[in-house]
């Protein structure tokens, strides 16, 4: 690769689970891009083994790590700057879990009690992150932090549940702290809103596949992928980028300023009328049905 724009630079890549994983790509993009980096999960998301792998092959160390726990975070910084050789230039965040989603409790029925968990695992451990981190003063001048957020923090999915509001939390715990941040250290901070991806967390989410369908009908570019998600994190993490913070970034092929397209009108809208509760207003718009 002729042009690699993270040579010399060091980051923490938190959240690859597997080789579905957007963070597991990032780690591969990053790598090929020259930079160097640890990899973190918590322990039970080690005991799967598949992250080890992909530290051989991007020549990373793998360090444990609880991303709620404060004391956790600031040996992985300190244990991380120390194999690193030097301060941290890029995170990425890509931690997202909801108890209320995986128990399949309907919205309006969630465990408060799980509300907290999801919340703190999938928004707060991002606060944790950055105040350890600017405790510590761990990031180089022109540092860049990374989130992966989902339009559901700004539109309603029936079925995303509470991750709505993480995700509404970590948009703003990125606008805010990134103000903080950049006035000491000109760190950037950003989300990027990335499209339905077929990763093990997002295809646990009820009615993953139509959102998948829907968002690629309406996009004029098509759903992004994983692996085009991964180029737009190493451009973020570069020096392209330096004076892009304090923003949600969206990478979905257009769809989150779409209404309707021509191929959702054609080829994917099926509604016979069911949702109408007027038969008077459904004969009028979808036409009286025939006589068999």
């Amino acid at each position: 690769m002729a042009l690699k724009l993270l040579e010399g630079k060091r980051g923490i890549i938190f959240g690859a689970l597997d080789e579905n994983s957007i963070a597991w790509k990032v780690a591969e993009k990053a790598h090929e891009h020259g930079g160097k980096f640890v990899l973190s999960n918590a322990p039970i998301a080690l005991r799967k083994g598949d992250i080890f792998m992909l530290g051989e092959k991007t020549g990373s160390e793998v360090i444990s790590a609880d991303i709620t726990q404060v004391d956790e975070l600031e040996s992985l910084f300190q244990e991380s700057i120390s194999i690193l050789g030097g301060k941290i230039d890029f995170i990425l965040h890509s931690v997202g879990m909801s108890p209320n989603v995986r128990k399949g409790l309907h919205y309006t029925e969630i465990d408060y009690n799980y509300l907290n968990k999801t919340l703190d695992v999938s928004a707060i451990s991002l606060h944790k992150v950055l105040h350890v981190a600017y405790k510590m003063d761990a990031l180089n001048e022109w540092g860049s932090v990374l989130a992966l957020s989902y339009i559901a923090a700004q539109r309603t999915y029936s079925t995303y549940s509470d991750m709505a509001q993480a995700k509404a939390m970590l948009e703003s715990i990125t606008r805010s702290f990134g103000y903080h941040y950049g006035k000491k250290r000109k760190v950037r901070v950003n989300t990027i809103s990335q499209s339905p991806t077929i990763t093990t967390a997002g295809t646990g989410v009820g009615g993953f596949k139509s959102f998948y369908a829907y968002a690629q009908c309406m996009s004029p570019l098509g759903n992004a992928s994983s692996d085009e998600c991964a180029d737009y994190c190493v451009v973020m993490f570069s020096d392209l980028t330096r004076k892009v913070t304090m923003q949600n970034l969206f990478h979905d092929g257009g769809y989150s300023t779409m209404g309707i397209s021509e191929t959702l009108i054609k080829s994917c809208f099926t509604c016979q009328g069911e949702c109408f509760d007027d038969i008077a207003e459904k004969e009028k718009v979808m036409g009286k049905k025939k006589p068999t």
